[in-house]
Formats: C-alpha cells, sequence, structure tokens
C-alpha cells in the first residue's frame, strides 16, 4: 500500500517534479544528503531516493515513497548506505499517469557498466525522450521505469567512451530538454547543467569535500559554504578535492526558469545572485505600481503569496495582515480523505481570520492562478467571514501555457487563462477584481530594469508566453500547436 496519497486540493498549483543533492569527501556522506534533501523537499513529495559509494560496501541504495524525514532519518535504513560519496533525489506526485509512480521510476538510476557502476539523478524533462525510448528500445534496451531519466542510463550503455564521465557527456548530447543531472561513480562527483540553463544546480563546499544542490537552502542546512552556481551547459566532475569544468555543449543564450524566482525556489534561497524572497517582495511592489485599488487590508494566500503581499502592502500603504491562516501540521498531504474530508475542501487546509477581515475591503495577493478552483474557494470563504470586498492580486503573470521542462502542469485546456480574458477570469472566480504582474513587470522585479527582451527574452517563460525555447519534440509529434510567431 502506498504510504501517503496526493492532497486532494493541491491540483491548483503548478509543482516542481524533483530535487537533486549529492557530496563527496565526508564521511556518512548520506546521512548530509538525507539532510539536503528534506531542505529541498518543496520540490518533491512523493517519494526519494538515496545511493551511496563505500570502498568495501560497493554502490548501495534506498528508495521509499513518503516525506525524506519518515525514511531517511531511520537508523536501519541509513546504516544500509554507508560512504563518503552519495546522492540523492525527491519526486512530486504528479497529474495523471504519472500519478501512479511505481517503486522503480523513483530515483538516483543505477548501472553497472563495463568500466564501473554509475548513478544518476536528474531534474527536468527531457522533450525528446519518448523518440529516444522508442529508438533505443528497437536496439535491444529494456526499461525499468517509466521515467524519461532511464534514457540517459542507456545512452551512455550505448557510448563508446573510456570513461564514464566522458559517457555522460556524450549520452546528454543526444537529449533534448532541461536537465541538471547529478552523477556519482566509485570516485567522482557529477553535476550537469543544460545549455540553457533551465533548471538551478549550485555547488558548495563542506570541510574538505563538496555538495552539489538544486537550490542554496539545501547547503545551509548541512552547513556548507556556497561557492556558485553551476553555469548553464558546464560539467563539473569533483574527485580526490578538486573540481574539473568543462562545456561538453554547444554555447546558448541562457534561459532560466523564470517561475522558480515566483514560486518553486524557497524563499531563502539565492538564484542568480538575487534573494527569491527579495524578488517575490519586489514582484510585489510593481503589482501595486501596476494595479493599485482602494481597500483596507492586503492578506497573503499563505505560504507563497507572503513576500508579494509583503511588497504590495509596503508600496501602496495598505495595511498587511494575515487574514487567511494555513494549517501548518497539514502540509500537502492528507491520509485516505473521505468523501465528506473531501466536501470541507480548502478549509482542510487554510482558514479565514474572521476578526481581522470582517467588513474590510481585502487584496488577496497569490503567486499563480492555473485552474481557479482554489481561488474561486478562498474568495468564498473571505467572503462567508465577512469581507466588504475581495480583490485579487496575483504575482506572476496568467499561466496560459503548459510546461515541458520539468513542472506538473495541466493540458492547456485546463488551464484557466487559456481560454479566458482578464476579466472573464475575474467573473468566473466571482471577485471585486483580478490583476496580474505584467510580463515586463516580473522582468524588473527579477532585476532587469528594461523588462523582457522581446527578441530574445533573457528567462524561460514559456508558461505565461508560449514562447518554448527548445521545442517541446514528442508533444509536437502528439500534435501539440506550438504559438505562432508575432
Amino acid at each position: 500500500m502506498r504510504p501517503f496519497l496526493s492532497h486532494p486540493f493541491d491540483d491548483d498549483k503548478l509543482k516542481e517534479e524533483c530535487g537533486v543533492f549529492g557530496v563527496i569527501g565526508v564521511s556518512d556522506a548520506a546521512s548530509f544528503v538525507a539532510l539536503g534533501l528534506h531542505a529541498l523537499q518543496h520540490r518533491g513529495q512523493e517519494a526519494g531516493g538515496i545511493v551511496s559509494y563505500h570502498p568495501e560496501h560497493g554502490f548501495n541504495s534506498a528508495r521509499r515513497f513518503g516525506y525524506v524525514r519518515d525514511n531517511f532519518t531511520r537508523t536501519d535504513v541509513m546504516a544500509t548506505l554507508p560512504g563518503s560519496l552519495a546522492i540523492g533525489h525527491v519526486r512530486y506526485s504528479t497529474a495523471g499517469s504519472k500519478g501512479a509512480t511505481a517503486i522503480r521510476d523513483v530515483q538516483p538510476f543505477f548501472g553497472e557498466f563495463s568500466i564501473g557502476g554509475c548513478a544518476i539523478a536528474h531534474n527536468g524533462n527531457l522533450t525528446n525522450a519518448a523518440q529516444l525510448r522508442r529508438e533505443l528500445i528497437d536496439r535491444g534496451a529494456i526499461f525499468q521505469s517509466s521515467s524519461d531519466s532511464e534514457c540517459i542510463i542507456h545512452l551512455m550503455a550505448r557510448s563508446m567512451q573510456r570513461t564514464l564521465s566522458e559517457r555522460i557527456k556524450d549520452a546528454l548530447r543526444h537529449v533534448e530538454g532541461a536537465f541538471s543531472v547529478i552523477a556519482m561513480t566509485r570516485t567522482k562527483l557529477i553535476g550537469v547543467r543544460d545549455p540553457l540553463g533551465v533548471r538551478p544546480l549550485v555547488l558548495g563546499r563542506i570541510g574538505e569535500g563538496y555538495a552539489l544542490s538544486s537550490e542554496t537552502c539545501a547547503l545551509d542546512i548541512i552547513g556548507a559554504e556556497f561557492i556558485r552556481e553551476i553555469e548553464p551547459g558546464e560539467m563539473v566532475v569533483i574527485e580526490k578535492g578538486e573540481i574539473h569544468s568543462s562545456r561538453p555543449f554547444a554555447p546558448a543564450k541562457p534561459r532560466f526558469c523564470i517561475f522558480e524566482h515566483v514560486y518553486f525556489s524557497r524563499p531563502d534561497s539565492i538564484l542568480g545572485g538575487r534573494s527569491v524572497y527579495e524578488t517575490r517582495r519586489q514582484i510585489g511592489v510593481e503589482l501595486a505600481r501596476e494595479a493599485p485599488v482602494e481597500a483596507d487590508l492586503v492578506c497573503p494566500v499563505p505560504d507563497s503569496g507572503t513576500p508579494a503581499a509583503i511588497g504590495y502592502a509596503a508600496e501602496s500603504g495598505i495595511p498587511f495582515g494575515m487574514g487567511i491562516v494555513r494549517n501548518q501540521y497539514m502540509g500537502r498531504t492528507f491520509i485516505e480523505p473521505t468523501e465528506q474530508i473531501r466536501n470541507m475542501g480548502v478549509r482542510l487546509k487554510l482558514n479565514v481570520n474572521r476578526a481581522l477581515v470582517r467588513g474590510k475591503r481585502i487584496v488577496l495577493v497569490d503567486d499563480s492562478v492555473v485552474r481557479g478552483t482554489t481561488s474561486r474557494k478562498i474568495k468564498d470563504m473571505i467572503l462567508d467571514a465577512g469581507a466588504a470586498e475581495v480583490h485579487f492580486r496575483i504575482a506572476s503573470p496568467p499561466t496560459a501555457w503548459p510546461c515541458f521542462y520539468g513542472v506538473d502542469t495541466p493540458e492547456r485546456s485546463k488551464l484557466l487563462a487559456a481560454s479566458m480574458s482578464e476579466e472573464e477570469m475575474r467573473e468566473w472566480i466571482g471577485v471585486d477584481s483580478l490583476k496580474f504582474v505584467s510580463l515586463d513587470g516580473l522582468y524588473r522585479a527579477v532585476g532587469e530594469t528594461q523588462g523582457r527582451n522581446r527578441e530574445c527574452p533573457q528567462y524561460c517563460d514559456a508558461c505565461f508566453s508560449g514562447e518554448y525555447p527548445i521545442a517541446p519534440s514528442d508533444q509536437i509529434a502528439k500534435g501539440f500547436q506550438i504559438k505562432a510567431a508575432e
């Protein structure tokens, strides 16, 4: 039996599908990886895995469904993962058929090659994985999982390169899409980012050893010093205390995922030299400038809307208040909810501070609107508590296009902004006003003072603009219609 089920009210947010973490050169490396994965739990809450290496015991792995804290703090599990080198992965529960994840889909993946063993963990999505999978199966490959990441292992097996690090390079030259990959051999910790650097990867130092992580917040939890980001298109190989850098791919202009700034990354992380918290607060400032409204109280939709709400309140001069309180002990899961519990809806995780909102004109600040179903429920709760007016302010542009680079998004027909104008969305949600930050405003908030460069955008913003920097080959083959060039 699966240890937990997806929360029935958490399907109205975009979801990152994974986070990666690895360390080398420290005793009991798997314990450090477990701590790092705990800090990255927001990036993946369905399952996690760790692979370690010890000269006497070889490669060992543990893969489990559920939270890191429930699996990788147990002495009996961690005792099976000795060694000074380890990598790990956390995975998100996803929609549709992907939601029925088997334990064989949980990373890291391991392969034993003629030249030695190698484990790989991948954050992102390969946009030509279906094509690669068909070709590999036709050539005799036997897949053990439904994950696109397993293609990398099979491509490595077919490479004629003489070292595992060179085989990783060779394999990744055949894939398309977004990938931040960490890998380990018996002696090396390896990190690679795709040429556009869509997904994050950072390097840190801990004592005489090193760490690779999806975010800087995971370096903090183990006391590691942040050194730098792995650059787009860069591969680093760490062995015997030395770091070797190379550029396996043709140069390309970086297109980091802008939604990492809006929602995915933890607010205490650093992205591109900028505090995620400060960027989100600045989005709220931009929102207040672009979409002012007469109101009595600015309230965040917890927790992701809080920094933007603080910025909106400061810029507008409207008082900030916690008009909605989150049940912190529920998280994003709920064990076997009955139909009666399901009907309670969003109230299971959010409750209105009635004494604060009664009789007031409320500005609700949230990070995004995907399907809009949760927004309607929250609006009803605020009005039921006696608010005079409800105004939504959204700290991202309308999400009108699906992401194919490692984010679990609904198909386009289920995205509210794909079929409705802003005014139609306002009427459907049933609020007094609804405004989104502009794409230029979002770019200004992340430090691009002139806004978005329309000729060559500085970030990947395909979920807002429909402009995909990497062609989603598999989706196009299935009939997905790319936005026509303007």
